[in-house]
């Protein structure tokens, strides 16, 4: 028995996982972090909050988001959206992650502008991610 659930252990230790959360972080990344009439100065500094763009400094990254990570979960599940299916439908995949992220733009933040502004005055969306 304590071979089983060592072997359970270390299974479960290399096994990847099958929700695609890193494809809403790659295609946050493609929408507002690409193209040419994209702030420079934006990009640096969302490239230097990287996953604090929707998480909390020294927090659960699976438990706790900030307030626009909360946002644009109330519109992306990663159980929606499982890698094989990624894999087998990118265009259809970006496509649902970019309403998602749309529609979570169009709410508010603490400071009182919608997530859109901000990220379209080239301000970081959350206003308690903990980064500076």
């Amino acid at each position: 028995m304590k071979r089983f659930a060592v072997a359970f252990i270390g299974l479960a230790l290399f096994a990847t996982p099958s929700l695609a959360t890193s494809e809403f972080s790659k295609q946050w990344k493609a929408k507002y972090l690409s193209g040419d009439e994209v702030d420079k100065d934006f990009v640096k500094t969302a490239r230097k909050h990287g996953c604090y763009i929707c998480h909390v400094v020294k927090q659960d990254k699976e438990e706790v988001r900030n307030e626009y990570g909360g946002a644009i979960l109330k519109f992306l599940k990663a159980e929606d959206f499982p890698k094989d299916w990624v894999k087998e439908n990118p265009e259809e995949a970006q496509k649902k992650i970019f309403a998602g992220l749309e529609a979570a733009g169009k709410l508010k933040s603490k400071d009182g502008k919608t997530f859109a502004d901000k990220i379209k005055a080239n301000e970081v969306p959350a206003t308690d991610s903990g980064k500076e």
